[in-house]
């Protein structure tokens, strides 16, 4: 069984017991969060029943904060003598996946 989740703005493949990286989620380490299940496949069965997703809910369990790589963005313009330099490292949240119920 797996299930494609949402997490701040991007999808998931996940099964029960996946360890992921979604951006921050509130919440202290040990805590339980939902995550908004967009489809559900169980041994060949598919919903997309939105009707049906509404019952499902999949539970994870937050693992602690880990960061992103470093990215340095350079800006720069000919002939001005304009430099800037800046570095962004985004912060993630890890997150491993403890149930999948179907509401059934």
């Amino acid at each position: 069984m797996y299930a494609i989740v949402r997490s701040g703005g991007r999808q998931h493949k996940v099964s029960v017991g996946d360890v992921l990286e979604v951006d921050k989620v509130a919440g202290e380490v040990g805590s339980s969060v939902a995550l908004q299940a967009l489809l559900v496949a169980n041994d060949g069965d598919v919903t997309i029943d939105p009707g049906v997703l509404a019952r499902v809910q999949v539970t994870a369990e937050i693992l602690g904060e880990i960061k992103g790589p470093k990215i340095r963005i350079l800006k720069y313009k000919n002939k001005t003598g304009y430099r800037k330099r800046q570095g962004h490292r985004q912060r993630y949240t890890q997150v491993k996946v403890t149930g999948i119920d179907t509401g059934k």
